[in-house]
């Protein structure tokens, strides 16, 4: 987690506890959409860091673990729900 390509959405060094929480069940809710079943091992790591930001290396991992496409639709999908207003 120490690349700052790698600090956006739940990885974001400066939120809140409750806004990693609503980030982790933001992106959760987007992988369980998105893959399915392909997606539960960084679903289960992203609802564990919501109260545990210890799992959110681990979270990393396993998103940087996903096939290209699922990769690109999963970050796509969260940048355009939390794209800024403006």
């Amino acid at each position: 987690m120490s690349a700052a390509r790698d600090a956006w959405g739940p990885w974001d060094p400066t939120i809140s506890d409750a806004e990693r929480a609503a980030r982790c069940r933001c992106l959760r809710s987007i992988v369980h959409l998105t893959l399915g079943p392909r997606g539960n091992a960084l679903a289960e790591h992203l609802r564990l860091a919501e109260r545990d930001p210890a799992h959110l290396p681990l979270a990393l991992t396993a998103l940087n673990s996903l096939a290209g496409l699922d990769l690109r639709h999963t970050v796509a999908s969260y940048g355009a729900i939390n794209r800024p207003r403006t």
